[in-house]
């Protein structure tokens, strides 16, 4: 690993421990040259998921993009980045025991919508529309119930009468 500061190869780790989700090793370097201290993060390398789309081209399964859909769904809403992140981690690791290679991108919106409909049901919603493209008020309208007639389990708002 280059040292940031002098790139020299040479470094020690001073400290491994686990990361909070358990599927990745952060490490504390020291650069033996410089004595700069970093940090780099070990992960399991991922099978090559693809994700076929509707028009039947496939490409890279991306969890960024997956990460960007769902914080703009959630955008000023009371919903954080960090559970973004856990429910996105959640998806891919339940896509990867699921699916061999390939994934249809009906699966993947249909997996983000459960996530973002325990979350936070406008989030959800937001999402809804550009994922189906709703074309009128009514299509709102239908889901909005839609929604309404599920039980209420959101991870924000704890049930008051159990």
């Amino acid at each position: 690993m280059y040292c940031s500061k002098c790139g020299t190869l040479e470094d020690k780790v001073i400290d491994s421990r686990l990361s909070k989700d358990g599927r990745s090793i952060r490490r504390r370097r020291e650069c033996a040259g410089c004595g700069q201290r970093f940090t780099t993060y070990e992960e399991l390398e991922r099978a090559d998921l693809r994700v076929v789309k509707r028009n039947g081209s496939s490409e890279p399964f991306d969890l960024h993009k997956l990460l960007n859909g769902m914080l703009k769904a959630c955008e000023k809403r009371p919903v954080t980045r960090e559970m973004l992140k856990k429910a996105a981690s959640e998806i891919v690791h339940g896509l990867e025991q699921d699916f061999a290679r390939e994934i249809s991108s009906q699966i993947v919106g249909g997996k983000v919508m459960d996530a973002l409909r325990e979350l936070d049901g406008v989030a959800y919603v937001r999402y809804a529309s550009v994922y189906r493209s709703f074309q009128d008020i009514g299509e709102f309208i239908d889901e909005i119930q839609l929604l309404g007639r599920r039980a209420k389990t959101s991870a924000l708002q704890p049930e008051l009468f159990k």
